[in-house]
């Protein structure tokens, strides 16, 4: 399930982070790459315990409780700070899957990574190339979004950045151990809550609601890992 969320970041807020990250100190962003992931990632990335990285990544987790679409497509259970990285002159990041288990920096915490996500943070139009390519079982899908907005993909797709040819792409990203750890329940019901929510809104109090919120409910207790 590939998910946009739009608008979790205010255009002033973007602005402020972006002047943020182009005065950051980066590093090679293969100083945390795994062995086969390194080979292929030409990028420049925040250290997690920079101290730009924890003050942006806690405005970017505190933005997301406010949008209740991150809610109900997540349905979150733990959450990884975000991390911050930069793509420029040619900067690139080949095909590779995220790690399944990664570890909280500086504690024992580890988080099954059931959903990646990428908040886009550049404008698209200041930069050419920087698309972000999910494979799924549609086939390729590019996705560059405006800044300010976010996808979430499964963590078992492989996926790439493409080289930036002009500009720079800036970018958060994150994963998430949802509930709900099967990719195919959580769409069932993030289809349903939708449906749920669009029968509220046309037709209010109808009888079904109470049953269809039951039945997403029910599943819900069937599906969750809490």
């Amino acid at each position: 399930m590939l998910i946009a969320i739009p608008d979790v970041l205010s255009a002033a807020a973007v602005a402020d982070m972006l002047n943020e990250l182009e005065r950051a100190s980066w590093a090679d962003g293969r100083s945390n790459a795994g062995y086969l992931s390194s080979r292929v990632k030409h990028n420049e990335q925040l250290a997690d315990g920079d101290p730009t990285a924890r003050r942006l990544g806690e405005i970017v987790l505190t933005a997301l409780d406010k949008v209740p679409r991150f809610t109900a497509a997540a349905l979150p259970q733990k959450v990884l700070p975000p991390l911050f990285n930069r793509y420029r002159d040619g900067g690139a990041y080949g095909g590779h899957i995220d790690g399944a288990v990664r570890p909280l920096a500086g504690t024992a915490l580890r988080v099954r990574t059931d959903i990646s996500a990428t908040l886009f943070l550049s404008p698209p139009e200041s930069y050419d190339g920087g698309e972000l390519v999910i494979r799924d079982s549609f086939g390729e899908r590019e996705v560059k979004l405006p800044a300010g907005h976010m996808v979430l993909y499964p963590g078992t797709s492989v996926h790439r950045v493409e080289p930036v040819t002009r500009g720079t792409r800036y970018a958060a990203f994150f994963w998430i151990q949802s509930m709900v750890r099967s990719d195919t329940h959580r769409a069932l019901l993030f289809d349903l809550d939708n449906a749920i929510q669009r029968l509220a809104t046309d037709v209010p109090g109808h009888e079904t609601l109470v049953d269809l919120a039951g039945v997403y409910h029910n599943l819900l207790r069937e599906w969750a890992d809490v």
